[in-house]
């Protein structure tokens, strides 16, 4: 399996030897027909896994928590999945700083709001308006995708993509 970027998303190539052709299967975005919760209702939740990348907080395309303890989003895949990454984009606006150290999370449990489930990555930070990807260090299992940070603040962001094959 080969990850390339290709025209801002990447693509896994996967080559299949049938009669001599080559298949690209372009990857799916598993958030997109999962169920978004977040800490604290400050912003819907579901703004996150709209499909839509725009990074303008403050005209109500990104969702984000309120001040608190180790704030949280998740997403619920509906089913476990192997997940090879994970995109998130942050706002463009005030406060691009709210990502840096989160940790993205993926398993099947809801134990703590999901937060001990294995780690997938930490964010450092991501520049305003921009979309990171991350892979996992090894290919995670699991039904929720949980972004959490740890520490006190606000949790913000716009986007968040999922990627990963199913069955698990």
């Amino acid at each position: 399996m080969l990850l390339l970027q290709v025209l801002n998303y990447p693509f896994i190539l996967l080559l299949m030897h049938l009669q001599s052709c080559y298949h690209w299967i372009p990857p799916e975005n598993l958030a997109l027909r999962g169920t978004a919760t977040q800490s604290s209702l400050h912003s819907l939740a579901q703004k996150a896994v709209d499909g839509n990348r725009n990074f303008n907080l403050k005209n109500g395309f990104c969702t984000y928590t309120a001040l608190e303890s180790a704030p949280w989003w998740r997403v619920d895949l509906h089913h476990t999945y192997t997940i090879h990454y994970v995109a998130l984009t942050n706002q463009g606006d005030c406060c691009s700083y709210c990502l840096n150290g989160a940790e993205i999370r993926i398993g099947d449990s809801l134990q703590n709001d999901g937060k001990d489930n294995p780690l997938c990555a930490t964010v450092s930070s991501i520049p305003p308006g921009q979309t990171e990807y991350f892979v996992c260090t090894k290919f995670l299992k699991g039904r929720y995708m949980t972004a959490v940070l740890p520490r006190v603040g606000i949790l913000s962001l716009c986007e968040m993509e999922v990627f990963g094959q199913f069955p698990a």
